[in-house]
């Protein structure tokens, strides 16, 4: 195999002439240069030089190695010089996948200040719900990927605390559920991240959407059995799953008139009086809806957002100045 290494000694022998002349240059002695030109014209299968005179001359095969060499090395040196630069956060790359009220509400302000920050790192970004943007992150379509899931209804942590008392799934013994953030998920969703970077950004509450003019619309708060009898607008896949459980454990089924995965849309039909929803309160504040009143809907549900990414991706440095922009985003939302 032809080195680096070799490929400059023999630049240096075709400049000078000499591998005494050579030796100077590289700074080592006459007898390397000999050792590193015998161990290159071994891995070429030829001659790549002949004595001439008081000096040598190059052969045909190691005139053409010369002529490549060049381009080799510039290009090695090239490539030594991006690592370095991604290294030092100088450039790098990252591909972000985010649920859309990610993508309107923690997204702008973290890659604002990620820019701001590290000016040469660029960031794509695509939109996909989980499960699908996991999937992208395993598959390496995709290097962190904002999710989320949702906790079980009545689970109400208190703010930055780890634990909360109770019973049922990942309840242990001693009454104690552990979380791994900032909301409370089954045991099974909980495994299905078991193999990924969890970094927990947030507790997003779900909240209640009712038309303007709709006999709850000024109640400070609305238990969930209350809207029973109303037309509901569903949104994601996921949340829809979430809605129709939440009410299951309310004692009704939820009747889904409408179903649409564009947040403007559910807030737009509830503002037009044809239902009523629940959204993610980061899907409210990336709306302006008109018509449309937020109620406080008990039992409280919340879904945990966090940012994901694999194990040999965590310390990449523009990976890492990512999440680390993500969590301070959330973070400055309170």
């Amino acid at each position: 195999m032809i080195e680096a290494r070799h490929l400059r000694v023999l630049r240096a022998v075709a400049a000078t002439g000499s591998f005494s002349a050579a030796a100077r240059e590289l700074g080592c002695t006459q007898p390397a240069v000999s050792q590193q030109m015998k161990a290159l014209e071994s891995s070429a299968g030829t001659p790549l030089i002949v004595r001439a005179g008081r000096g040598m001359r190059l052969t045909q095969a190691g005139e053409a190695l010369v002529r490549h060499a060049a381009g080799i090395l510039a290009g090695l040196t090239a490539a030594e010089e991006e690592v370095a630069a991604i290294a030092g956060l100088r450039a790098g790359r990252v591909r972000l996948v985010s649920f859309p009220s990610g993508s309107s509400t923690l997204v702008p302000t973290a890659l604002a200040a990620l820019r701001a920050e590290h000016p040469g790192t660029q960031v794509s970004l695509e939109e996909a719900e989980p499960p699908r943007s996991v999937e992208m992150l395993r598959a390496g379509d995709c290097d962190v990927a904002l999710a989320f899931r949702y906790g079980r209804a009545g689970d109400s942590p208190e703010p930055g605390t780890g634990t909360e008392t109770g019973t049922g799934p990942g309840t242990g013994a001693d009454g104690v559920r552990t979380r791994t953030g900032a909301g409370q998920a089954t045991r099974s969703e909980s495994e299905e991240w078991d193999d990924l970077v969890v970094r927990p950004l947030l507790s997003d509450r779900l909240v209640g959407l009712v038309p303007e003019g709709h006999p709850l619309a000024a109640a400070e708060s609305v238990g969930i059995g209350e809207l029973a009898g109303e037309p509901w607008i569903a949104g994601c896949p996921r949340c829809r799953g979430q809605l129709v459980e939440v009410c299951a454990q309310a004692g009704f089924t939820p009747r889904i008139d409408f179903a649409t995965d564009d947040y403007p849309a559910v807030v737009g039909l509830v503002g037009a009086g044809l239902g009523v929803a629940v959204l993610p309160r980061l899907a409210v504040e990336a709306v302006r809806g008109r018509g449309v009143r937020e109620v406080r809907v008990e039992p409280a549900v919340r879904r945990e957002v966090v940012a994901l990414t694999l194990a040999d991706l965590e310390h990449v440095p523009a990976v890492a100045a990512t999440l680390r922009q993500l969590e301070r985003a959330a973070a400055a939302r309170g």
